[in-house]
């Protein structure tokens, strides 16, 4: 009776304990998801603290199932390099634009020169028809999701001389980003073009392989380019916007509590990434002053004139059509 007893115990015992470690779904142990997630500015940058603050937000919302690790200053590779890492498995996230169209064409017309009037126009591409196609092209041709995105302060032209007309882009070499778009845009402006990771521009200015870049004026502090530059032309040749991915093969092993978390803490970050850039952008420019570069104002038009017929021959038909529809938007 004795044994029989227990027995009985041990057995009521252990059916505690499963009950108990049951209770609320505590017994499932989650295996915590690691993500990495590479860009190519500093730790200043609104998008780095924009993507802390989008970490933190996935980390609460999944009450700690998914950490991500964000990877600055390119310490992941290159916008390309991290892509092809998200589609290998080696990486998670990136932040990421006109350099997806090595993969989906349309993803070209978020950084056409001249397409584009100011930054209430870009949010009405990006948050309308045109930008629903270009995220859907991303995520087929790309493998990319797009998350949450940034509008970018428009690009302009530094240099260690003047620029104030195509005139003087003679002999100039420019480094761009790997968008052949750029390339013949600024070739047909009259400079010589080369493509180079950002990662390198500083030290590319600095032994003299370059002449000078362009580039929004947040990057071009948090690249530290006023060490070696002195001129901002103040060409605007380019507003755009830069999209939040996360790889589709990542984001779709999520469970669907997972998914929608993620999906509301880019909501958020959206949100806060708007705020900071309406608090920082002047007060860069401002910073760049105080740092010694000068702001120059250039003829755009003259600019525009030259890259425009650059732009309408370089894009396809798809393109050139995508491109038009952009110019009629309200």
């Amino acid at each position: 009776m004795k044994k029989i007893s227990l027995l009985a115990l041990l057995i009521g015992m252990i059916l505690l304990a499963a009950c108990s470690s049951n209770e609320d779904g505590a017994s499932e142990s989650v295996d915590t998801i690691e993500w990495k997630m590479g860009h190519l500015s500093d730790e200043n940058h609104i998008w780095h603290k924009t993507a802390e603050e989008f970490a933190s937000l996935v980390n609460e919302k999944t009450n700690g199932e998914i950490e991500i690790e964000i990877y600055p200053n390119n310490s992941l590779g290159g916008e390309t390099d991290t892509i092809n890492s998200i589609q290998a498995g080696t990486a998670d996230l990136v932040i990421s634009g006109e350099t997806l169209q090595n993969w989906a064409p349309k993803a070209a017309l978020l950084a056409v020169p001249y397409a584009f009037r100011d930054m209430d126009h870009v949010s009405s591409v990006v948050e309308g028809e045109i930008g629903g196609e270009i995220e859907e092209e991303i995520k087929s041709e790309a493998q990319l999701t797009a998350l949450y995105y940034h509008n970018r302060a428009p690009r302009n032209l530094t240099s260690n001389e003047p620029i104030e007309s195509p005139a003087d882009l003679k002999g100039f070499s420019i480094r761009v980003p790997n968008v052949p778009l750029f390339l013949d845009t600024w070739g047909a402006a009259g400079a010589n073009p080369q493509v180079m990771d950002f990662n390198e521009v500083f030290t590319g200015i600095q032994q003299g392989v370059i002449d000078g870049q362009e580039n929004p004026v947040d990057l071009i502090q948090s690249g530290g380019l006023y060490e070696v530059q002195d001129y901002v032309n103040r060409t605007e040749h380019v507003y755009s916007w830069i999209y939040v991915l996360v790889g589709n093969e990542q984001f779709e092993s999520l469970n669907d509590e997972q998914r929608e978390a993620v999906l509301e803490a880019a909501d958020e970050a959206q949100e806060i990434g708007a705020q900071l850039y309406e608090e920082e952008i002047e007060a860069i420019e401002g910073d760049l002053i105080d740092k010694g570069m000068e702001f120059i104002d250039v003829d755009q038009d003259a600019f525009r004139d030259a890259m425009i017929p650059a732009v309408e021959d370089s894009l396809s038909e798809e393109q050139l059509d995508l491109y038009n529809r952009i110019l009629e938007v309200e």
